[in-house]
């Protein structure tokens, strides 16, 4: 069942703005108590320091719970929010914006940083090596990818918390959706490396089950 990706239609993508509003707050305690925030900060650690003075994208932003834990995690750092909804944004910190990830509107090199965090997973493989490539030429230091790992335990642990957190219909019906969708770190390696991002660094994370690369930029 799990041995390959398998990517099906979202509720979210479809869903009216009250209830994509409940499954965001979802999803933000899902980062904030099930290690996901602490992911991309371990993360962000490996290429920065908490007084470093830097510039991040953050690619599929959402909410902008990203945003807030990088900023006080890293005080000097001005965090962009990029999401193609204004639903998604509505709540999200300023600077933000409402665009196209196929299509950012930025010159090679305006970020030190961009990161995506649980974004990738939602578009097949030829997909994904295109929007890799994109935001790597967009990094000026490096690219940052966050995602889920393909793995039957978080497959199952929405279900099987449902009473005792009280997760929303869609978050119930997208997490295993986008569990099933989603990476080993050998295909995300794999796609980076047709991306032509050959120096990567990629990890695993537990028990948050992530996948997380690294595609450090020369000079």
């Amino acid at each position: 069942m799990f041995s390959r990706r398998l990517i099906e239609p979202e509720l979210l993508d479809h869903a009216p703005a009250e209830e994509a509003r409940a499954n965001l707050a979802d999803l933000i305690r899902i980062n904030q108590k099930f290690g996901g925030h602490a992911v991309i900060l371990k993360v962000l650690g490996k290429v920065a320091s908490a007084e470093d003075s830097f510039s991040l994208l953050d690619v599929g932003a959402a909410s902008g719970d990203t945003a807030v834990a990088i900023r006080s995690a890293y005080p000097h750092s001005r965090v962009f929010n990029f999401d193609c909804s204004a639903v998604n944004l509505s709540a999200a910190p300023q600077p933000k914006l409402i665009g196209d990830a196929f299509q950012l509107p930025f010159a090679a090199r305006s970020f030190d940083y961009v990161l995506c965090s649980l974004f990738l997973h939602h578009f097949e493989d030829g997909r994904v090596v295109r929007l890799l490539k994109s935001f790597h030429e967009v990094a000026r230091k490096a690219l940052l990818v966050c995602d889920l790992e393909r793995n039957i335990w978080p497959y199952l642990f929405l279900p099987a918390t449902k009473f005792l957190y009280g997760w929303q219909r869609i978050t119930l019906h997208d997490g295993p959706v986008s569990v099933r969708a989603s990476f080993t770190a050998a295909e995300l390696r794999n796609l980076a490396g047709q991306a032509g991002l050959n120096d990567c660094e990629v990890s695993i994370h537990r028990p948050a089950f992530r996948v997380s690369l690294v595609a450090r930029k020369p000079g």
